[in-house]
């Protein structure tokens, strides 16, 4: 059987522009190189479209965060797809290791879709409303499950939808990622200054209830038509961190894992059947991450789902998928088959238009 060619693409104009090229990284290391060859493609935080080298460097150097240059040879990326100095660049699939606006939210994906290039994961609509935890929320909620309260606030209205909010709240924006621009708030005195740092990632905030509980994640793999679920693994943090943020995830050895999470069978089999139906019920593709907070009360509140989720072999969804015996490269390789059977678009694996 001949290779695929894989085109990994890293970067984008977010604010999870450094953890994409670490998941980048991941990728590149953890690829079958025996079933497919690879052509890795940035994006610069200016947007420009740049090919780099296989060799070029995607980890944590000396503690700085790896980011695409904006010096790297140009790209083009069109409806007729990828090319460089002209000459066109053949791929067969796209994996598109991109995190939250502009990557994880249905841009890129549309993108593929219009130049008829298969993907990687989630297709536009899937990915948009995982994108958007607003919107997500109403959609877990209509297929019955349990969500933390809270309200979406804008920049121009918020002062007068906050007067009877009772602390502590979090703070985040609807449509970001990584925990950038999410605070814990603990008083209205602090209130406004969170959200003025959570308006700078979006325009469109939500301030929730604080869910006290354990932190609960479960990862979904879909392939050969079967969506499967991980066992549940249990983030635990440390005392000097508020809530898991950006920190904590990725420049403070602040957290460690229990895999499986140390909670009763039945709550681990509701964690996993949830996981599962939020991925349904979004109408997701290949991967995602489902993360959930387990209460004092045994109950079961779905916080967010990541349909792109950190993609280092260290990274929790593989950690996770590992549980039921799925390795790394396993697991890469069975996304790759799952984007070229091209059933994430609205035409599914057809390549024709419908008459």
């Amino acid at each position: 059987m001949s290779k695929k060619t894989v085109a990994v693409i890293c970067g984008g104009r977010s604010s999870e522009h450094e953890i994409s090229c670490l998941s980048a990284g991941g990728v590149l290391a953890g690829l079958d190189k025996n079933r497919f060859d690879v052509v890795l493609i940035g994006i610069t935080k200016s947007g420009n479209w740049v090919h780099l080298p296989l060799d070029y460097p995607l980890t944590i150097i000396d503690g700085v965060l790896p980011t695409v240059a904006e010096s790297a040879s140009a790209l083009v990326a069109d409806v007729h797809g990828f090319s460089v100095n002209g000459k066109p660049l053949a791929i067969d699939v796209v994996f598109p290791a991109l995190h939250g606006p502009y990557g994880e939210d249905g841009t890129i994906q549309g993108f593929l879709e219009t130049a008829d290039i298969a993907y990687v994961g989630s297709g536009v609509m899937a990915s948009g409303a995982a994108m958007d935890k607003a919107f997500s929320k109403i959609v877990f909620a209509a297929a019955g499950m349990r969500v933390a309260q809270g309200i979406v606030v804008t920049e121009d209205n918020w002062a007068e939808q906050v007067t009877e909010l009772e602390y502590p709240v979090f703070v985040k924006p609807a449509r970001g990622g990584s925990s950038r621009g999410t605070h814990k708030v603990k008083s209205a005195d602090a209130l406004s200054s969170a959200l003025a740092d959570a308006f700078t990632f979006d325009r469109k905030v939500m301030i929730e209830k604080a869910v006290v509980g354990r932190e609960i994640e479960c990862a979904v793999l879909e392939r050969n038509g079967v969506v499967e679920a991980s066992l549940v693994g249990e983030i635990l943090i440390d005392s000097k961190f508020e809530f898991y943020d950006f920190e904590a995830k990725y420049l403070d050895d602040a957290t460690t894992v229990n895999l499986p999470a140390n909670i009763p069978v039945s709550a681990s089999d509701e964690i996993r059947a949830k996981a599962a139906q939020a991925f349904k019920a979004l109408g997701c593709s290949g991967l995602a991450r489902v993360d959930f907070f387990y209460t004092d009360k045994g109950e079961v509140v779905i916080n967010e789902i990541n349909t792109m989720p950190g993609f280092t072999s260290t990274s929790m969804y593989p950690k996770l998928m590992a549980t039921i015996g799925v390795d790394y490269t396993t697991l890469i390789g069975a996304l790759i088959d799952t984007g070229l059977s091209r059933t994430n678009g609205v035409l599914g694996a057809r390549n024709t238009p419908l008459n």
